[in-house]
């Protein structure tokens, strides 16, 4: 099993220590970028890709680990846009 499927493994289980960083890792390899927020983006990140949705989310401080809801919302758009 490759980094990327247990990656989206471990995702689908709705981990409760699930980090930021693991996020931003998954919805890179499903093709997601980090677009620029601007100069008073604050927390909020845009994570873009180029024929699905926009998933805007508020990076977690000062813990790493995103929230469930959070979690939940990713899932059902990659799954809404067929990309998960």
């Amino acid at each position: 099993m490759s980094r990327k499927e247990k990656l989206i493994s471990r995702f689908r289980g709705k981990p409760k220590d699930f980090t930021w960083d693991e996020l931003t890792a998954l919805l890179k390899y499903l093709g997601y970028r980090e677009g620029k927020t601007g100069r008073t983006g604050g927390s909020r990140r845009r994570l873009i890709h180029q024929s699905a949705a926009t998933i805007t989310l508020h990076k977690p401080h000062p813990q790493n680990v995103v929230k469930r809801y959070a979690i939940d919302q990713v899932m059902d758009l990659l799954q809404q846009e067929d990309i998960l």
